[in-house]
Parts: C-alpha cells; sequence; structure tokens
C-alpha cells in the first residue's frame, strides 16, 4: 500500500465570513459603548448594533452546523458557537436590565473569544494528511 495523501477540510467561507462578521459586530459595539459617554444618539446606533451582533451569532452557529455536517468531523466547533450564543443571549439581557458592571465585562470577554476563533481559523494549517489505511 502507498502513502497517499489527501485534502485536508479547511473549512468554508461562509464560516469565515460568519465569524467576520461576528468579531466586526462587537467591535461596533464595542465602539459605540464608547461613544454612549458622549453622545445621546449612540444609544440609538448601540441598540441596532446589539440585534446585528445576536444575528451574527445565530448565523455563527448555523455556519458551524453546515461546515460539519458534509464532513462529519468533530463537532466541537457547534459547540463553540452555542456556547458564544448563550454569551450574546446572557449579554442582551444584560444590557436590557442595565447592569454595566457585568453587561461591560462581557463583552470584552465575547470580542477576545471572537477574536481568538477568527484568528485560529484564519491561521496557516497543513494543506495535506496521511491517508486513512485500510
Amino acid at each position: 500500500m502507498t502513502g497517499q495523501t489527501t485534502a485536508a477540510p479547511r473549512g468554508g467561507t461562509f464560516l469565515r465570513t460568519a465569524m467576520i462578521l461576528q468579531t466586526l459586530a462587537l467591535f461596533f459595539q464595542a465602539s459605540t459603548a464608547g461613544l454612549l459617554l458622549s453622545s445621546s444618539r449612540a444609544y440609538m446606533l448601540h441598540d441596532y448594533g446589539s440585534k446585528v451582533m445576536y444575528g451574527a451569532a445565530m448565523l455563527y452557529v448555523l455556519a458551524t452546523v453546515l461546515a460539519w455536517r458534509p464532513g462529519g468531523g468533530s463537532p466541537r466547533p457547534i459547540l463553540h458557537s452555542t456556547g458564544f450564543l448563550v454569551l450574546a443571549s446572557a449579554q442582551v439581557a444584560l444590557g436590557i436590565a442595565h447592569v454595566a458592571s457585568l453587561h461591560v465585562p462581557l463583552g470584552v470577554v465575547m470580542f477576545a473569544l471572537s477574536t481568538l476563533a477568527l484568528v485560529g481559523s484564519l491561521s496557516p494549517r497543513p494543506l495535506l494528511r496521511p491517508a486513512a489505511r485500510s
């Protein structure tokens, strides 16, 4: 038997696009949160941004499910994206309740986690892996 190689799954463009959208939405939220200190109009931007951020978190879950299903790989990215959606739900609830002492730190954690996931997905990986032997 010869050692053949096959292309490793690289993750879909849809998944990366969802991760970029989520990270950008969180960055927008951080920017408008800072503007809340100096502008009365920033509240409306932050409110609309929260809806976009939550939608991006749901899109990220959908993208991980669609990326996992064809290849039958590990469901771990689905667990990560679902956990992130739970954090986004808590973030929205804390924002509505005006609990800034928890809302702001959770927002920082979410932005850091989203950025780390995005950087991890963009990092170079080996293009080839050994084929399974039978």
